[in-house]
């Protein structure tokens, strides 16, 4: 598996230029980049905050405030929606990696920019500008795409940092105008619902960058998917849980889904019953592409979706998100180092409808393979907690037995927050930093009293790895 800070080492010697941002390479190799107005700025400085955290070298903070702050004219953008992508994935990471005040303002502007885009009458943030079908025949003012949904994040922590309930309240609305009309009965997604501005009526559920209208495109499955495990952390509305739980039951138990769990670019490609209203040619493809970014997408927001679950119910979700990681980590999609445009990951798909970034690197699926990576290292870290505190628990009752055969002690054993009368058993569940991960045990507190002491502690560790 190659080493991020390695590759991105030589991205960052390679390439100063603070106005051009790495998103992609050609089949050459060499990186491609965009400029400040795209969606895509605010990956690369998101990918070097990851790289921080993970080494806690300050040389990779320094290189991700550089960058994210070249970014800071961004905050007053009412041009695009993907001003939630492009400031929550740099300046919402500075802000949680370094708690600097400063960036506050940014955030709260930035999150004032997007709410310009929202239609209190549609119920929703306004995405493209215009959209016109592929036929040719319809444009539309007020288009809505699944992407949309990643956006919201940035409106929920600018109410955290202001105190002003609009943003969060505006998240909410354009989540439940995106459940209500965005999904079909199986949760998969439309790309494109477009809304009339002035009633809210739909027009229309079409593709832009799916194989056809009623196709399941893999990327938006997955932008939907990581969309609605944020609505439900933000919310702990449990509607937003169960389309989560759905949407991600989707994706792991579709028919066509490979066995290494990266999936094709759409669901549906070249299936009865999907016709592309594009120029789709297959001989153009010697094999139906696979999009990295989705399962990265994917792969992050079921190691957060499984921490809002009971621990049995946990497991198919965490062996999924495995073995997306670790097929992402092989040498089918993870690049040597120097090589791919000195991304990390190979093989991701932009739009075949658009021709654009076919089989290529692309900077996003880097970013949320990190974030997934991070996640994957906190959850074993805290189950490394938890067993530190387990072998704790027994070496206590060890002690405990020993003071008792000496009769030294009437008081055996008081974990919790709370005293119990003598001789009653209680269980209790702790948690650890909100994880599902649990451990139980049996509380004791008596005197002289006759107990087992081998049921003093009974530990129960459930859906780990």
């Amino acid at each position: 598996m190659i080493w991020p800070n390695e590759q991105y080492a030589l991205l960052y010697q390679d390439h100063k230029d603070l106005s051009k941002y790495p998103r992609s390479a050609d089949h050459n190799g060499k990186t491609t980049f965009t400029d400040i107005r795209d969606w895509t700025g605010g990956f690369w400085p998101g990918c070097l905050w990851y790289v921080f955290e993970y080494t806690g070298d300050d040389q990779w903070r320094d290189a991700a405030l550089k960058w994210t702050n070249s970014l800071r004219q961004n905050q007053f953008n009412t041009h695009h929606h993907d001003i939630g992508f492009v400031m929550n994935c740099s300046y919402g990471n500075a802000y949680r990696l370094t708690g600097d005040t400063t960036f506050k303002s940014i955030l709260i502007q930035s999150a004032k920019s997007l709410l310009t885009r929202f239609n209190p009458k549609v119920g929703a943030i306004k995405s493209w500008n215009t959209f016109s079908s592929w036929d040719g025949k319809h444009k539309y003012e007020f288009p809505v795409i699944i992407d949309n949904m990643m956006n919201l994040e940035l409106l929920f922590l600018a109410s955290k940092l202001s105190g002003d309930s609009v943003y969060r309240n505006a998240a909410i609305r354009h989540a439940e105008t995106t459940l209500k009309n965005q999904y079909r009965p199986d949760y998969s997604s439309y790309h494109v619902v477009t809304y009339d501005p002035n009633t809210g009526a739909v027009l229309s559920r079409e593709t832009a960058q799916g194989f056809s209208d009623n196709s399941a495109w893999a990327r938006g499955q997955a932008w939907g998917l990581y969309g609605f495990v944020v609505m439900y952390r933000e919310t702990k509305d449990p509607k937003f849980l169960q389309a989560a739980l759905k949407m991600a039951d989707f994706y792991a138990r579709h028919p066509r889904l490979p066995d290494d769990g990266v999936p094709l670019w759409d669901f549906d490609v070249d299936q009865a019953g999907f016709i592309p209203n594009w120029d789709y040619r297959k001989e153009d493809f010697g094999t139906t592409p696979r999009d990295a970014s989705a399962a990265a997408v994917t792969a992050s927001a079921l190691l957060e979706l499984v921490e809002y679950m009971e621990p049995g119910q946990q497991q198919d979700y965490l062996d999924l998100a495995e073995k997306i990681l670790r097929s992402l980590g092989s040498p089918k999609y993870a690049s040597e180092v120097g090589g791919n445009g000195l991304f990390i990951l190979k093989h991701s798909v932009g739009s075949i409808p658009h021709k654009g970034e076919i089989d290529v690197p692309l900077v996003y699926a880097d970013y949320y393979y990190l974030e997934a990576l991070t996640r994957w290292n906190k959850r074993r870290h805290r189950l490394a907690q938890l067993m530190k505190k387990w072998q704790e628990m027994n070496k206590q009752k060890a002690r405990a037995l020993q003071d008792f055969q000496q009769q030294k002690f009437g008081l055996f054993i008081h974990w919790g927050l709370y005293a119990i009368p003598a001789g009653i058993w209680n269980g209790q569940r702790i948690e650890d930093l909100g994880s599902p991960s649990v451990a139980e045990w049996i509380q004791l507190v008596a005197k002289n009293s006759t107990v087992n002491l081998c049921q003093i502690s009974k530990p129960i560790f459930a859906s780990i790895f």
